[in-house]
């Protein structure tokens, strides 16, 4: 969870003036083989941060809530498609409100360093676990703006759905150096990527899928084999690499970026400009961690200059070359307050063998409720991952609104469908 988990660690994406936290009530499904879970989409206000200066924090974009312990106890923890370890604060820090508290858990059993867990399982963690002074397995997990946090391995029973109950290994963390006060607001995080202690990986799921709505504040999560769309889904299959390249994230939900386009013009492009290079930087990662989709310079560049091209008669530059939104975004516009966004082209995103269009107000991000002069500043939601200091291309949660995301891995692959979230939450029961 340092660079190469990179949901976390870039979990500053959606520190912002205000994003999305997107809250999932455990719900068993009347079938057996999945789990249904509800989502509630909230907006956080960050008026005291400045709109185009952001320092690296990690913070929370999707959690769950389920029941941990003996007899159980509450938590919250980030859904993260881009972590591998799960973990929960397990010692009362100042600002800390929600922690797991595993001295009044019968269940809760620490894992020793001399443990197959420790010696053997935690083989695809960034940071290799050490033994402390009490011959338990300790692990640390590194953030882009060099905190951490530190603990030990142990097991638990997790609950979820109230009725489906199991032995998990996850890191019971009692040091964190973070510098925001965002883990207040979480009890913890739920990786899951494709590592050996992963979510998915411990409960052998054999699929997962969730739906983010855009504006209605609903949505869906399943865990498990679930019902179908009613419509046929377009797969793009994971690329895994069994090679260590010093760049690349082995675990990670990597898919094949091939082209983008604006309107119907494909920008020109090579193909190898969208190919991990020979350390493995370059990869394209799905990611629900992270807000928005940033590309590697010189595709954003490339992408920056059509949108601009294609907008001009459209939309008024915001004329402030020394504004650039979370530091990564500097293609921002002026629009009139009380006017709505004319027609964009969209921007397609083209994979092998399926397509995400990013189409409308999901372009163009408001950049707080503080207007320059009568105009609201709106900023180009793709950003530019070199100014991050990441060497990757990495496909947002702002960008898979409305999509049905499927996460196959019995197949190893993702399927996108186009849909409508909060229909799909009534058809399965979980909203009116």
């Amino acid at each position: 969870m340092t660079y190469y988990s990179l949901t976390v660690s870039l979990l500053l994406l959606s520190l912002k003036l205000s994003f999305f936290i997107i809250y999932l009530q455990i719900q068993t499904s009347d079938a057996s083989n999945f789990i249904t879970l509800p989502l509630k989409i909230q907006t956080l206000s960050q008026n005291s941060l400045s709109p185009n200066k952001l320092t690296f924090q990690h913070n929370v974009t999707l959690t769950v809530s389920l029941t941990v312990g003996t007899p159980p106890q509450k938590v919250t923890m980030v859904l993260d498609t881009g972590s591998e370890l799960s973990w929960l604060h397990c010692k009362k820090l100042p600002n800390l409100n929600f922690i797991f508290n595993p001295h009044r858990s019968s269940s809760y059993t620490p894992t020793p360093c001399t443990s197959p867990i420790c010696t053997t399982q935690t083989r695809d963690l960034t940071n290799p676990p050490s033994c402390d002074g009490n011959k338990l397995c300790h692990v640390i997990v590194s953030y882009a703006d060099s905190s951490s946090m530190e603990g030990n391995l142990a097991i638990e029973t997790f609950s979820i759905g109230g009725s489906v109950q199991s032995k998990l290994v996850f890191g019971c963390m009692d040091t964190d150096t973070s510098s925001g006060d965002e883990d207040s607001k979480t009890t913890g995080l739920m990786g899951m990527d494709l590592g050996t202690l992963s979510f998915p990986n411990q409960l052998k799921l054999p699929k997962f899928a969730y739906c983010i709505s855009g504006q209605d504040s609903t949505g869906v999560l399943v865990l498990g084999d679930g019902p179908g769309l009613g419509t046929s889904l377009h797969y793009t299959p994971l690329i895994k690499k069994t090679t260590r390249l010093p760049y690349y994230n082995r675990v990670a939900y990597t898919v094949q970026l091939e082209g983008i386009k604006v309107g119907e013009k494909l920008l020109p492009l090579p193909k190898s400009v969208f190919l991990p290079d020979h350390t493995g930087a370059g990869q394209t990662m799905i990611d629900s961690g992270t807000q928005f989709t940033f590309l590697l310079g010189s595709v954003y560049t490339a992408l920056k200059n059509e949108f601009a091209l294609q907008t001009k008669n459209m939309l008024k530059p915001l004329g402030d070359p020394k504004f650039v939104f979370q530091g990564t975004m500097d293609l921002c516009f002026r629009v009139p307050v009380g006017s709505r966004l004319p027609a964009l082209p969209a921007v397609t995103l083209v994979f092998a063998g399926a397509e995400i269009k990013v189409a409308g107000e999901t372009l163009l991000y408001k950049v707080s409720d503080v207007a320059k002069g009568n105009d609201w500043v709106y900023c180009f939601t793709f950003g530019n991952s070199d100014l991050l200091g990441i060497e990757a291309f990495l496909i947002g949660h702002h960008h898979q609104q409305n999509l049905w995301m499927e996460y196959d891995l019995v197949n190893s692959r993702i399927g996108f469908a186009d849909t409508n979230c909060h229909l799909v939450s009534q058809r399965l029961g979980l909203v009116s």
